[in-house]
């Protein structure tokens, strides 16, 4: 096989304060790159680190960072055209993500991107859930920090539902793919979802949550997105019905499915730690096998350099996060004179939902019903469907929902290794819709409530295997048209006072 010459350059995820969070893995890298044909020398291995544990600091900061520190450190690297591979941890790769689209993605007049290949461990892409409980619980948890408070700018980033992962991620979604590719980049994502148990926490079951490796949902993590916009009818008035309107219907305006990419689960890695994460705890030695499968992942991302190579990487990722999931679908905790603990380790979905009206104002206040069946009955949901619902603190119009896709779509039995029945069969809910009713719902200004209909396409379209879906909600803004009247001044007209207007019977176009 040919040499190539690599270069690879490591950044951490958030509130690290040292580079040995990066454990053996940049010189196991080079020890068994040799044997693949690549050469990774140990003068072009650099190890990153930012500051993300100050309150003042933002992932936008930290990305502008960076660029100079490309500048600084690697400009005499880089100059004979060799672009480098990134691998990053955690939020890491939000950050990374946000450097190349701000510099590279959209401005075509940057040129090629000087990065080629960016391995993304456990990324935060959609944030993680314990993002919202505070600094102050946060900053006990050992599965995230060595010992110093995290930093509110970057958990602002971090926590479901925020305007800065929104943005960075539709705009991903929204591209055709032709940014992948050998004159663009190599995206990966490889993450776990099993949980080191010694990391639990007992006051927050997070840290315990199936379907994430302790910290980041495989959904959250997982590149390929999907978005989908409804805008609410044009408000009608009611027949029989003196000043009401309604607008029931919620239409699909667009549906739009993000690139390709590819996302390996590993098994047995959880998030962070020494024994189980996906990062830290591989060793510089051969006989790790423990992370063999963790480092045999990321020389295959390195490796790929044309669009076919990567197409195929992403099938045979796809191919092997299955086996490695249904191999992990019942985990087995044995307790010495007690039962045994099962644990149940299905696919999940995760749907972010922002509510705004046609103006672009943001609607907090809003209740909104999941639907199931012919009927759109919320009351037709399987048992056991819904696992989480989180709303952001910063922009409380963007609600984020975590749904057992298994339990939805319908999942086979689960069965111990003595052929024991643990789960029965699940039949699925096989149709899903949705309820808004959004406040005001009187007044001057105000809302009416809308649906879209429980249907088959709607489960299908909205939740996916192992991936978050945006849904963009556009309600009509109704304004009465009283909010502003003209009267016609004559000979002996006399002051009015309107302070007891009502809204009226009729609304403006």
């Amino acid at each position: 096989m040919s040499v190539v010459k690599t270069v690879i350059v490591f950044v951490h995820g958030w509130s690290v304060t040292n580079t040995d969070t990066y454990g053996g893995l940049p010189v196991r890298l080079r020890a068994e790159a040799a044997s693949l044909g690549l050469d990774v020398l140990i003068e072009e291995i650099f190890l990153g680190r930012y500051i993300s544990f100050h309150d003042e600091v933002r992932v936008s900061d930290i990305s502008r960072a960076f660029r100079t520190a490309l500048a600084d450190e690697l400009t005499d690297v880089l100059q004979d055209g060799t672009r480098f591979v990134c691998i990053t941890h955690s939020t890491g790769g939000p950050v990374i993500r946000d450097w190349w689209h701000r510099y590279y993605e959209t401005e075509p007049q940057a040129g090629t991107c000087p990065m080629s290949h960016l391995v993304m461990l456990a990324p935060a892409n959609y944030g993680s859930a314990l993002a919202q409980l505070g600094k102050g619980r946060l900053s006990r948890l050992k599965s995230w920090f060595g010992g110093v408070e995290p930093g509110q700018g970057v958990l602002d980033w971090l926590e479901l539902g925020s305007k800065e992962a929104w943005d960075l991620n539709s705009r991903w979604i929204a591209v055709d793919g032709s940014r992948i590719g050998p004159q663009g980049i190599f995206p990966f994502v490889l993450t776990g979802q099993s949980i080191d148990r010694a990391f639990y926490d007992n006051l927050n079951t997070y840290t315990g949550e199936t379907g994430s490796d302790g910290v980041v949902r495989v959904a959250a993590a997982n590149l390929c997105g999907t978005y989908i916009k409804l805008l609410q009818e044009v408000p009608t008035p009611m027949p029989g019905k003196k000043g009401e309107y309604a607008a029931i219907m919620l239409n699909v305006e667009e549906i739009k499915q993000g690139p390709k990419t590819a996302l390996r689960v590993i098994s047995g890695k959880a998030h962070s730690g020494k024994k189980m994460g996906i990062m830290f705890s591989v060793n510089e030695t051969h006989d790790d096998i423990h992370s063999q499968e963790t480092v045999d992942a990321i020389l295959a991302c390195i490796q790929v350099q044309t669009d076919e190579q990567y197409a195929a990487l992403c099938d045979q990722f796809r191919n092997e996060t299955e086996q490695v999931q249904k191999n992990e679908v019942l985990e087995v905790e044995q307790r010495l004179f007690r039962s045994d603990v099962h644990f149940i380790h299905d696919k999940y979905s995760m749907v972010i939902f922002r509510v705004r009206d046609d103006e672009g104002h943001p609607v907090a206040d809003f209740d909104l019903v999941l639907t199931a069946g012919p009927k759109a009955d919320p009351n037709h949901l399987p048992q056991g469907f819904f696992v989480d619902r989180q709303r952001n603190s910063i922009n409380p119009e963007t609600i984020t929902y975590f749904f057992n896709r298994d339990v939805m779509k319908g999942a086979p039995a689960v069965v111990d290794k003595n052929g024991a029945v643990i789960r029965e069969a699940l039949p699925g809910a096989g149709m899903l819709g949705f309820k808004l009713v959004a406040r005001p719902d009187s007044g001057f200004v105000h809302y009416l409530p809308c649906e879209i209909k429980a249907s088959a396409e709607m489960l299908e379209k909205s939740l996916h295997a192992n991936s978050t879906t945006l849904v963009d909600i556009v309600l009509r803004r109704v304004v009465r048209k009283n909010v502003f009247l003209v009267d016609k001044m004559t000979s002996g007209t006399k002051a009015v006072n309107f302070e007891k207007t009502k809204p009226g019977d009729e609304i403006v176009g």
